[in-house]
């Protein structure tokens, strides 16, 4: 399923479009689009910009590489069949989660060109935090597996691509910066630090600001197992 998915998305030009367009508008917020990101008029050997432009990308880019994973399977008639051959219903997601993740980090790693012109650029050269870089980048892999596994969900409550898109940026939008908007209200409660814990954005800027804490890996890791597992459950209710 895993290969199937992947040859699917490598084949049509799903996969280079979407990689294509999340560099380009990267790389147009870094170096030419003018604002706190860019890094020339920044003035500082830093590529800080590409972890704060990078989420928000990603929060379209997932769900539109995720939603036509089960909707297209229903809208064509094939689900049924799908489940004939021998594979649980656990492989089948697993494989389709796999694959849309994979296919979003080829369009992480080559992002990584940015630290290299800084690096070069710096005065004196090589004048750039690499530990911090990396450590904020295994930060942006982490949210990116949350944000498929979130997408996958949402491609199963519908048979509608475009309803599946619009619910999996919605649900990625709410559990990435909806609860920071509770944070004022909660502020001198016992419940801002479950409104905290529960918010993806502050486990993200601790490992974007370089910090890899064990806790926040284990927050993504296991949220996206468990929105995984949702997805199952959810599948298991369609009758197709």
């Amino acid at each position: 399923m895993y290969l199937k998915e992947l040859r699917y998305y490598f084949t049509t030009p799903v996969a280079y479009i979407v990689i294509g367009l999340y560099l380009l508008t990267i790389s147009l917020f870094l170096w030419v689009i003018p604002g706190d990101w860019n890094i020339p008029q920044s003035g500082y050997s830093q590529a800080d910009g590409l972890f704060v432009v990078a989420p928000w990308l990603l929060l379209f880019l997932c769900p539109a590489l995720t939603m036509r994973l089960f909707a297209e399977e229903r809208q064509l008639g094939t689900w049924s069949l799908l489940l004939t051959k021998p594979l649980s219903l656990g492989r089948i997601v697993a494989g389709k989660y796999f694959a849309a993740w994979t296919v979003v980090l080829f369009a992480q790693i080559p992002t990584i060109i940015h630290y290299f012109l800084v690096y070069y650029i710096a005065q004196p050269i090589g004048n750039i935090d690499s530990g911090a870089f990396f450590g904020a980048f295994v930060g942006l892999l982490l949210l990116s597996a949350l944000f498929c596994a979130l997408g996958i969900f949402a491609a199963t409550l519908s048979k509608s691509q475009i309803i599946s898109f619009v619910i999996g940026i919605c649900l990625c939008f709410v559990l990435f910066y909806g609860f920071d908007l509770l944070v004022p209200f909660v502020e001198k409660t016992s419940l801002l630090g479950i409104v905290k814990w529960m918010s993806i954005n502050e486990h993200y800027m601790v490992l974007s600001s370089g910090v890899i804490d064990l806790r926040d890996v284990v927050y993504f890791i296991s949220s996206a197992i468990l929105w995984v597992l949702l997805s199952i459950l959810s599948l298991k209710n369609i009758k197709e």
